[in-house]
């Protein structure tokens, strides 16, 4: 398992932040959150990198042929936001979705859909009678700024929240290239 930190990035389908649903109807309810963010988003290398290692501490020698496999089939914890024109708010951009057995608390009407928060998710890899994929847990959300709502309705002003100090507003520095990044010749198949 790897913990990835996102600072900075867009929250969707915050309600089921407090109240856990089912997907589709179907399974387990849980906890969860999508977290929307720009492709060049520091976030998204770490990301990558965190896939990288839990796909060759899972599968070792056989990782980079399983991670092909599964980004073919749109198995892994990182999406193309364009797969999801029905919603606001995702089109030229990536997403992840979380989720956790385990509660948060709602408080203050905050965090919701279209806000920006600070998110930490756990990325693991699966390989049971379910399949094979590489997941995303949710640890924990903080809010950080108002944006605009994703699913209508108005914005609370910014009397509502206490101030955020500047350091807590700011993103983390891009990852560097993990070992082995493509230097020419065969592609990364974890890029």
């Amino acid at each position: 398992m790897s913990t990835v930190k996102l600072n900075d990035v867009r929250l969707s389908f915050a309600n089921a932040l407090f109240e856990p649903q089912k997907v589709q109807g179907q399974g387990e309810a849980k906890f969860s959150a999508s977290f929307i963010l720009p492709p060049n988003h520091p976030g998204v290398a770490a990301i990558k990198a965190a896939m990288k290692a839990v796909a060759e501490a899972k599968w070792g020698a056989k990782a980079a042929e399983t991670f092909m496999a599964l980004k073919a089939g749109d198995k892994l914890a990182l999406h193309d936001g364009d797969s999801k024109p029905q919603y606001q708010g995702y089109k030229g951009n990536l997403f992840v979705n979380a989720s956790n057995k385990s509660p948060l608390a709602a408080t203050s009407g905050r965090p919701y859909a279209g806000c920006y928060v600070n998110g930490s998710i756990e990325l693991w890899a699966q390989d049971n009678q379910f399949g094979k994929r590489i997941n995303a847990t949710l640890k924990g959300v903080q809010f950080l700024r108002d944006g605009e709502r994703l699913a209508g309705g108005g914005v609370a002003s910014a009397d509502d929240f206490e101030a955020i100090p500047e350091a807590a507003g700011a993103t983390e520095e891009a990852a560097s290239a993990p070992a082995g990044a493509n230097t020419g010749g065969n592609p990364d198949p974890f890029a």
